[in-house]
């Protein structure tokens, strides 16, 4: 018909397994001959050698003339797998996406559909149950960054199973749970890499940076990077935990943050309530910034031991030789100079968010304490692994509004009105 040509596949080997006959992956006849569905999408001949001693896969465009002759497919055994679907080594042809996507700066988000090609042998195609909303997500739909590409798919809090992967994805099956992040590659073969920072490896590719995201009812990523989710923790909740939350647990690692530490966080919000719970948890005295009457109850109930009143002078002072980590969790621009007065001698201010203006700090205000000044980004899958493994032994989640992705339009007004408490997550209700 107008959809599928019909293709043969020479059978020379005991290779058609009932399994894979019952799954609906082939049929099989008789006469040595089995048929199924072929896109036109894939013309001419496909031949894809597994292995020295495994099988050939392979499918012809029967558009052109056949010869299935001995000489034209002498292998010792033949296998098949329907685009969009799994051969018993969980490995596919080409796959059809289900997104929402936005054609233009701030456009409508609208459903979209895409191929993916055939399967590289490092990647994983993850079925998406559930998506965190980030402002990274709005930041990049309105182009604030100049990055983006249209038709744009957004969507990089990915929570759902594993439902294909290549040949040499181990560690990893079909139907586990598994996260993804703001990163979906990384060279293997740079130092960073080697050394265990995969996050600072030159050319890192982003989840929607350049590709399709997790606004869709399948995103595509190498394995490492696809990070098996704990039991205990909850599966609707644990999408922001891939971005915002390993935003703010990554410089508790890489800075030796100490449980005897005295730590200040400013912004109470997606990133503010998740440091909250794990610096509390790690051992920390947590002081919460804030400017609204509103949260000091909530920044208590999160972890806060004090809050401290922006808004208040004598707060301030009371303040000033304090923290022996500043932890800046909003992307707004703030008096960076009296926020470093609050700092201890050795003291470290970090910046997790980003703000719009440069930060203006002088050496004059950093040098006589012996202070610091840094930020990081997102952190590597080993330590985002550990991260995973703390929230679920010390019962900590992201506090989260859910829609479903049908509603992403509603969903992305309500985070830009900044009413979200604290989070969004889009449940994936793709048909």
């Amino acid at each position: 018909n107008d959809d599928y040509d019909e293709v043969l596949f020479y059978h020379a080997g005991d290779f058609f397994s009932r399994d894979n006959i019952d799954a609906g992956m082939m049929t099989f006849h008789p006469s040595g001959f089995t048929h199924g569905p072929h896109p036109k999408a894939l013309q001419n001949m496909f031949e894809q050698k597994k292995s020295a001693t495994d099988e050939y896969a392979v499918m012809i465009d029967t558009r052109d003339p056949l010869d299935v002759g001995d000489a034209a497919l002498s292998v010792e055994m033949v296998t098949t797998s329907i685009a969009g679907k799994q051969n018993k080594r969980g490995r596919q042809t080409m796959t059809t996406v289900k997104a929402f996507a936005a054609h233009d700066a701030g456009g409508v988000f609208a459903p979209y559909s895409y191929d993916l090609p055939q399967i590289k042998d490092d990647e994983v195609d993850i079925a998406v149950e559930y998506c965190g909303l980030c402002h990274s997500d709005y930041s990049m739909w309105r182009n604030e960054w100049g990055r983006t590409e249209y038709p744009f798919v957004g969507g990089h809090e990915v929570v759902g199973r594993v439902k294909a992967k290549g040949a040499g994805v181990t560690g990893l099956d079909i139907g586990q749970r598994v996260g993804l992040g703001w990163y979906s590659r990384s060279d293997l073969t740079s130092c960073e890499s080697i050394g265990g920072d995969h996050n600072l490896s030159p050319g890192n590719e982003g989840t929607i940076i350049g590709r399709h995201g997790g606004f869709a009812d399948t995103v595509r990523c190498q394995s490492l990077w696809a990070l098996p989710l704990p039991d205990k923790l909850s599966v609707e909740a644990a999408g922001p935990l891939f971005c915002g939350g390993i935003t703010v647990f990554n410089p508790l690692v890489q800075f030796d943050v100490k449980p005897t530490d005295k730590v200040g966080v400013v912004g109470i919000g997606g990133l503010g309530h998740l440091a909250l719970q794990f610096l509390n948890k790690w051992g920390c005295e947590v002081t919460a910034f804030t400017s609204s009457e509103s949260k000091t109850a909530e920044a208590k109930a999160l972890g806060a031991h004090a809050t401290l009143d922006s808004r208040d002078p004598a707060s301030w002072k009371a303040a000033y030789g304090k923290f022996d980590l500043l932890l800046v969790a909003v992307a707004v621009d703030l008096e960076w100079g009296k926020l470093a007065r609050t700092l201890a001698p050795k003291g470290r201010l970090h910046i997790v968010g980003i703000p719009p203006s440069p930060v203006a700090l002088h050496a004059a205000q950093l040098m006589p304490g012996q202070l610091s000044y840094s930020s990081s980004p997102l952190g590597a899958p080993a330590t985002t692994m550990k991260m995973l493994d703390f929230c679920a032994r010390h019962d900590i989640s992201a506090q989260i509004e859910v829609f479903p992705m049908s509603q992403l339009n509603e969903a992305m007004q309500h985070l830009h009105e900044g009413k979200a408490r604290y989070r969004v997550v889009l449940k994936n209700d793709i048909s």
